[in-house]
């Protein structure tokens, strides 16, 4: 990744088009969008912001919610009647 820039620094652009390539890239690899954040210099906003104006198709949230997880403990109960 570039070097990191001044955090709150503003980017436009070439270098922005350039960082959001490189952050585009680094999220497809799989890489959150914190890590991208801290490895970059920026904050989770701007990241976020940047891939989203790249068109960039954002991963939904990560685990188990907890209405999922008291379904599957209630699904025995269920079947045992």
């Amino acid at each position: 990744m570039t070097e990191a820039v001044k955090r709150g620094s503003r980017l436009s652009g070439a270098e922005r088009s350039q960082l959001a390539e490189e952050l585009s890239k680094g999220y497809a690899e799989g890489k959150s969008i914190r890590a991208l954040a801290e490895e970059a210099g920026r904050s989770y906003g701007f990241v976020h912001r940047l891939l989203s104006e790249s068109d960039v198709s954002l991963r939904s949230r990560g685990g188990a919610t907890r209405g999922r997880a008291k379904q599957r403990e209630a699904e025995p109960e269920q079947r045992a009647s």
